[in-house]
């Protein structure tokens, strides 16, 4: 699509420099022109009175036999020997997909001595795996995932692919989608068939999170995306299932690699690994001051969670963003959540909803929070935490 002005009909009003919200339209020897900046939103279409600004499509020269790419895949992510849950989720989220399309799942198995993995796979949905195995693998490698997620494609053209949101799936996805010729909608919060088209419908937050996104790629193959973790549940895991294993030769090579992994250095301890928790007690600016936190971290030590932060304490520097929950953190889907003196805005809402059991504790009675929790606790978080913390202490030491 493209914005284009009529010069002959333009009348020099100025209507569409004001309308536009991009600052895209300028003036220019008293007729409107349109800038690069310009996204083809279509406000100035609508407010030239004169109708001097259209928005026409242009054409498009697409190659590709769409009719070739069936099924869906899933990037099976691994670390340290198992699976990421994210991957587990998207096996899930994959079957409905591929169900609705009338295709089949397949997990992707990338890196060395990883087939037992397999079963795991078929467990949770996955019809087929594709499993390449090397020694120059073992690790992940951007030149080497790269490579061989893309020779999988070239070869066996897959319609749809889900990764995780993950720093790995961030890396390997937009590589391998710039490779093959096609997009890729990132970070996405929530999947689903358009029921006009029979596209994948990706979800995702605009705008700073103002807006809700949905996005097709009606012309390339695959239609690929990245998933924020946690945002949907893992299925129940079924190992009776089976599937077909399809065993593909690598062809990386170790000079193809140009990275080397010399040491594996953990930054983050248990505390900070909210995707993986179960229990997550996460803390606000209703703690006062950064020393506070030590209370939030009290009471996830006693749990066995994790910590987490509000984006008001991040910014504050109370917390680094590692343990930021909330639509411009991390999504997370906990069995337990703790929401420590968080008001409840509808960002930080975005990233813990899912969570099994929400339980809010905050002075104000009214604090959005609230009509999101499970149980609430009216009441300054400084005084209930120790005595949640020493209650919590008691129950284990008793069992």
């Amino acid at each position: 699509m493209a914005v284009k002005v009529t010069k002959d009909q333009c009348i020099s009003c100025g209507a569409c420099v004001s309308a536009c919200p991009f600052g895209a339209i300028v003036m220019q020897d008293d007729k409107a022109e349109i800038t690069d900046a310009c996204t083809v939103c279509g406000a100035c279409v609508d407010t030239c009175p004169v109708g001097a600004i259209v928005r026409e499509e242009e054409a498009k020269e697409v190659s590709m036999d769409k009719r070739e790419y069936k099924d869906v895949w899933v990037y099976i992510e691994v670390a340290e020997g198992v699976p990421r849950n994210v991957s587990l989720e998207l096996l899930g989220e994959g079957r409905k997909l591929a169900d609705a399309m009338g295709q089949k799942l397949a997990g992707v198995l990338i890196g060395d001595g990883v087939e037992g993995l397999a079963k795991d796979m078929f467990a949770y949905g996955a019809d087929q795996v594709y499993l390449v195995e090397a020694p120059e693998l073992k690790h992940y490698s951007t030149d080497g995932f790269t490579g061989v997620l893309t020779d999988l494609i070239g070869t066996y053209k897959p319609s749809v692919i889900l990764l995780g949101a993950t720093n790995d799936g961030r890396d390997l996805g937009p590589r391998v989608a710039c490779r093959v010729g096609t997009g890729l909608t990132a970070d996405c919060t929530d999947l689903g068939i358009d029921a006009e088209t029979g596209l994948v419908a990706w979800t995702r937050p605009a705008f700073g999170g103002n807006i809700m996104a949905t996005i097709l790629c009606p012309d390339h193959r695959p239609q690929m995306g990245t998933v924020r973790p946690s945002v949907f549940k893992k299925p129940q895991p079924d190992y009776a299932k089976t599937g077909e294993v399809i065993r593909v030769a690598s062809k990386i090579k170790a000079e193809d690699i140009r990275t080397k992994l010399v040491e594996l250095i953990k930054v983050g301890t248990a505390t900070c690994n909210l995707e993986e928790a179960e229990i997550i007690v996460s803390g606000g600016r209703g703690l006062g001051k950064p020393e506070n936190f030590k209370l939030v971290e009290d009471l996830a030590d006693a749990l066995g969670g994790a910590v987490g932060a509000s984006r008001a304490a991040v910014d504050a520097g109370w917390k680094p963003a590692l343990h930021q929950v909330g639509q411009t953190g991390k999504t997370v889907g906990p069995k337990i959540y703790f929401a420590c003196g968080i008001s409840g805005a509808i960002q930080h809402v975005a990233g813990m909803s899912s969570s099994d059991i929400i339980i809010a504790i905050n002075k104000d009675a009214d604090a959005p929070i609230f009509r999101m929790a499970d149980y609430g606790i009216v009441g300054d978080v400084m005084e209930v935490l120790p005595i949640l913390t020493e209650e919590f202490k008691k129950i284990k030491a008793a069992n």
